[in-house]
């Protein structure tokens, strides 16, 4: 698992390390949850955030507040699910590979962190 910022592209391929470790971490947390026979309330909201995740990994360097926007999402629908935490600790480990979202511009404040 990468666990650098500074990791560089592997050798021989276009594909960002950190879009890869996204890709990998978002699609083992969905097929953990599609293998979760528990219903619960928020698990729709999960499964949209988790392929809005995937399809920002298919086309390249995600948006980082997107990112950290579905991640809350996913959070939130099923932090508590304790099957399902090892995959969401991956899935936010591969989020924060891309660092911190820029700031903006009118007011210099961040968008909070997970």
């Amino acid at each position: 698992m990468l666990r650098s910022m500074g990791q560089r592209r592997v050798t021989g391929s276009d594909e960002d390390p950190r879009v890869a470790e996204l890709s990998a971490a978002v699609s083992r947390l969905r097929r953990e949850l599609a293998g979760h026979r528990a219903e619960f309330a928020d698990r729709g909201i999960a499964e949209d955030e988790l392929a809005a995740l995937a399809a920002m990994a298919l086309g390249g360097v995600p948006e980082v507040r997107r990112m950290r926007r579905s991640l809350l999402l996913i959070v939130g629908s099923i932090g508590s699910v304790s099957a399902l935490r090892d995959g969401l600790t991956e899935v936010r480990n591969a989020v924060e590979l891309f660092g911190e979202p820029p700031r903006r511009p009118d007011d210099g404040t961040q968008l909070p962190t997970v």
